[in-house]
């Protein structure tokens, strides 16, 4: 069974940092686009950063050069380093996953993922 589970959400100032990590289980890094999103408040769901079969990667515009896709290989852990934060940035973020079967790496972040934890927040202030 397909399982995520985010983690590492917290309160920053502008200009720092956080690591967000997504545990997964039930499924083949390399078979499956893994992905984070978020939603800012009154906002709708965005997709912020994803990876295609373990290799392709695509960033939001928005945060291109600040946040940065790895994966620890020696746990089935996803994570999204997030620097030079912004209060824009600020919202519940979750990771999200499904088969190459169903979305490319151009869909990434436009798809509607199923497979979704219960998310994390991250709340930066000015």
């Amino acid at each position: 069974q397909v399982q995520v589970a985010e983690s590492g959400g917290g309160s920053v100032q502008a200009g720092g940092s956080l690591r967000l990590s997504c545990e997964f289980s039930g499924f083949y890094f390399d078979q499956y686009v893994m992905a984070w999103f978020r939603r800012a408040p009154g906002k709708k769901l965005e997709g912020v950063a994803g990876i295609y079969k373990g290799h392709v990667t695509r960033y939001a515009d928005s945060v291109k050069g600040r946040f940065t896709l790895s994966r620890d290989n020696g746990k089935d852990i996803l994570y999204l380093q997030m620097d030079n934060l912004m209060p824009e940035d600020t919202g519940t973020y979750y990771c999200v996953a499904d088969s190459t079967v169903r979305v490319g790496p151009d869909r990434m972040l436009s798809h509607e993922y199923v497979r979704r934890g219960r998310g994390t927040q991250v709340t930066v202030s000015s």
